[in-house]
């Protein structure tokens, strides 16, 4: 695992001495290091303390005023930039929309000025529940504009999340759209908003943006069309500066089991970590066409898709749609068509096209792109090389970048800002300036080089959140007491000798059998690398022999079809690659893995069905089927087995 990936031998590369040794640099004064860059921020009112530390609350800059929306839009328009694209939109059916800097500015202003009207001031919370399109961070920037508080609801939660999401923080108005499109069909988000706010008296106005045309009931009095607000909205509203520690916005993390987790970050430490890592990891020019796939509804899309570029005066190119509708060859298309320079995605998209094999990709033009970027999950080696490989056509680095919704950017990433160092295919490589990574054991003692243990922060970092809204005992019982004085993310990994992270999934992903402790992602990581394997899930089941056993969910490419040899063939790859103990029971064949509507696979949902538990809420599931497909492929392996006993 410690081998380096292949890469060109013309790519440059910093001596790793020269990056350890900033960063040591970084971490003996944070206080002086954060201070010198939150100074590239525009601020009403200089801070009177950089950080003011009552483990495990952090409050950064403290006494400094500032305005988000400013930083994001207002200091563009006061440069060339104003005539620059801030946004290159196209939509599911092919619409295309580009919007300068100061049309976004103009927005921007004007549905600040709607808010006003409602009579919304400094505090308010709003709602935002949309549809991937430019209205979208125009309604998180005119928000921001005001000091109003907002949590974004993914478009794919159901009308009970987002209701529990609105009443939690007691939002006065909903921004939504009449509906969405989600491969060929429209998303009826207006009538799941309707359902949500009848169980939501906090709620005072629906302000409602007409994407598809389609009928949808309007409340007198509460609901209100975009457009019709807009046409009246003044043209210029004041952006209210607002403290360094004021609540910016709250996001709630999925809630599998219990009550979601809001996590609320602030204004000033947030914004100036995602300014510091926007520029450290992506390294972009002005020239450059940046093109982050998450959703909006996901931490990625407001720090990498919202603030970090808008406040670098960046190109984002926004796709409201499916990756593979109505082909998968959508995504190298607008590649191609936008000259995209950057891409910043996902393993398990990036999994999901290569099963298509190579020739879509090659079929198209990506000479423009010079930098692959990579998030959500930890990538897996096969998937790396062959984003390096094919996407990147070998001269590409990948950043592979690990952090959370928790904190607020990311953490662990190559840097080709600061000097890129030499990458490995699967490794996060090294922590960021200022963020102080370590690998413990379960004493939080920290552990030698290939030892596996658990992921923890030593020190404080400006994206870090301030706490779970309105939880601040709860912050405390997740986050800091398994590891006292220690942020635990929940993350399982190793450092080679390198000193290179591996991150190995969630700690709580980790299977023991017969006492040996194995994370899904290393048996994951050895089925994807199999040529047959394009993607794979594993799980673990009770056993009343070694404690748990391994079963495998795998997805074949278009070269392969499921039979008793393959699967046993697999079986013994993992075996061979990992050793007896890692060999899966089980292997089933399946169409379709649990996804969410953002990639990821559901991992949770393929425990549950393993084991036959309960599957608990289903309301981000990109299709349905995906669960009796897993359901199915179990049956028919029992089916294939009771026969070959009877026979």
């Amino acid at each position: 695992m410690s081998n380096s990936a292949r890469l060109p031998v013309e790519m440059r590369y910093e001596p790793k001495e020269k990056y350890l040794s900033f960063q040591r640099d970084s971490l003996e004064d944070i206080e002086s290091f954060w201070a010198n860059i939150a100074r590239q921020l525009v601020w009403h009112k200089n801070w009177d303390k950089v950080l003011k530390w009552d483990p495990p609350f952090a409050q950064w800059f403290v006494g400094g005023t500032l305005n988000a929306s400013e930083n994001a839009v207002d200091k563009h328009v006061k440069s060339w930039r104003k005539n620059k694209a801030a946004y290159l939109w196209e939509g599911e059916a092919g619409e295309h929309r580009s919007i300068t800097y100061r049309e976004l500015y103009r927005e921007v202003n004007r549905f600040a000025s709607v808010l006003q009207h409602f009579g919304l001031r400094k505090g308010d919370t709003v709602a935002i529940y949309m549809p991937l399109v430019p209205e979208f961070p125009i309604a998180m920037l005119a928000c921001a504009r005001l000091g109003l508080p907002f949590t974004v609801v993914f478009s794919g939660f159901s009308a009970k999340a987002l209701a529990e999401r609105i009443q939690d923080c007691e939002a006065k108005i909903v921004v939504t759209a009449d509906g969405g499109y989600r491969r060929g069909k429209i998303l009826r988000l207006k009538s799941i908003v309707d359902d949500a706010v009848n169980e939501s008296p906090s709620v005072k106005h629906v302000v409602v943006f007409r994407r598809t045309g389609d009928n949808v009931p309007m409340s007198e009095g509460r609901d209100h069309w975009w457009h019709d607000l807009m046409a009246k909205a003044e043209s210029y509203v004041a952006p209210v500066p607002v403290e360094s520690t004021h609540l910016l916005y709250i996001l709630y993390t999925s809630g599998t089991t219990g009550k979601p987790k809001g996590v609320a970050h602030g204004t000033g430490g947030y914004l100036t970590f995602a300014y510091a890592t926007q520029e450290w990891v992506f390294d972009a020019k002005d020239e450059d066409v940046y093109w982050c796939t998450a959703d909006i509804g996901w931490v990625t899309g407001h720090t990498y898709l919202v603030f970090a570029p808008l406040m670098h005066g960046l190109t984002s190119v926004m796709y409201e749609g499916a990756l593979d509708y109505p082909d998968p060859g959508r995504w190298w298309e607008i590649v191609e068509r936008y000259g995209v320079t950057i891409l910043y995605t996902s393993p398990t998209a990036i999994r999901s096209l290569m099963r298509y094999g190579d020739h879509l990709p090659r079929s198209h033009d990506l000479n423009s792109l010079r930098l692959l970027g990579s998030v959500g999950e930890p990538i897996n080696p096969a998937a790396w090389q062959w984003y390096s490989d094919v996407i990147g056509q070998g001269r590409c680095p990948i950043v592979d970048t690990w952090w959370q919704t928790e904190t607020g950017g990311i953490m662990i990433s190559p840097s080709p800002h600061l000097g890129l160092v030499l990458l490995k295919a699967g490794s996060a490589t090294l922590p960021l300036p200022g963020v102080d990574a370590d690998v413990v054991d379960e004493k939080g003692q920290t552990l030698a080089p290939e030892e596996k243990g658990f992921l923890v922060v030593k020190k404080p970092w400006p994206g870090m959140f301030m706490t779970l809204y309105k939880d601040p005992e709860r912050y405390r019982q997740v986050y800091w007491t398994r590891f006292p004085g220690l942020y635990y993310p929940g993350d399982y990994a190793m450092r080679d000798t390198d000193g290179y992270f591996w991150l190995l999934g969630r700690a709580d992903e980790v299977i023991k059998v017969a006492g040996h402790r194995l994370g899904t992602k290393e048996v994951e990581d050895v089925l994807v690398s199999h040529p047959s394997v394009a993607e794979a899930a594993v799980a673990g089941r009770p056993d009343p022999v070694k404690g748990e056993s391994i079963v495998a969910f795998v997805t074949l490419r278009n070269v392969a079809n499921p039979s008793n040899d393959l699967s046993e063939e697999l079986k013994q790859h993992v075996r061979l690659m990992i050793g007896p103990i890692a060999t899966p029971e089980a292997i089933y064949f399946a169409k379709l893995l649990p996804k969410t509507r953002s990639g990821k696979i559901m991992r949770r949902v393929i425990k549950a069905v393993a084991a036959g538990g309960p599957i608990g809420d289903l309301s981000t599931l990109e299709d349905g089927a995906s669960v009796d497909e897993i359901r199915q492929a179990i049956e028919a392996l029992q089916m294939a087995e009771k026969t070959a006993k009877s026979s």
